[in-house]
């Protein structure tokens, strides 16, 4: 796995975009990032679709590298950190955020975000809310149009399609525009959009090896 990163700043602050799906805010030291819909093979396999936990396994491999990579202090999930309630895949993600117990967990609440309190004490977040500010930015699942501070949301899976001879190829993408930030879905097991995206708004398309500014 090769991390490729990219700094931008936005308001003063230095941000690092990674083509592996999320964002690290040095200041802050937060590794930042959405939709990670967990258990969702779990929940498709319940429905008698068979699918392997390979991609969901992969995704907390991927995590583990870029804790190590980057070292944060803050893990923060801009939404949908579930996908339907409480499975074997959260299980799983339990087991896997037990290697880290000096790492705080924030959940700003995304709409796949059903959460009892039982399985709210079974995951030990130590923030959740639907919405979380620090300094000039608000982190929130969904973009907030009457809100005018600088939002950094997921929710869109955003998509950005390069045009070919031989295929057109869909790539996932950061976009950012006046005010916002918005992230790629972290799993790899969810669609792309390429058409509800932040008008006038810089792509940051990514590949395997490399990020590109278009």
């Amino acid at each position: 796995m090769k991390i490729a990163t990219k700094n931008i700043n936005i308001k003063n602050e230095v941000f690092t975009l990674t083509n592996q799906r999320v964002l690290f805010w040095k200041k802050e030291k937060a590794l930042i990032l959405s939709d990670l819909h967990i258990g969702k093979t779990a929940h498709f396999r319940k429905n008698g679709i068979a699918l392997s936990d390979q991609v969901f396994e992969n995704d907390l491999q991927r995590l583990s590298v870029l804790i190590e990579y980057f070292k944060p202090e803050k893990f923060l999930v801009v939404g949908d950190l579930l996908h339907a309630g409480d499975n074997s895949g959260v299980d799983k993600f339990c087991e896997w955020k037990n290697q880290f117990p000096n790492l705080e967990f924030h959940l700003i609440e995304g709409n796949h975000d059903k959460i009892s309190k039982k399985l709210e004490a079974k995951l030990c977040l130590n923030f959740r809310d639907e919405f979380l500010e620090i300094d000039e930015f608000i982190f929130v699942h969904d973009f907030q149009k009457k809100n005018e501070k600088f939002q950094i949301t997921g929710h869109i899976h955003p998509g950005f399609v390069i045009n070919s001879s031989v295929k057109n190829i869909k790539l996932p993408c950061f976009v950012v525009s006046e005010n916002q930030l918005l992230l790629p879905a972290f799993s790899e097991f969810t669609g792309l959009d390429t058409k509800n995206l932040p008008k006038k708004g810089r792509f940051y398309v990514f590949t395997d090896a490399e990020i590109y500014e278009i």
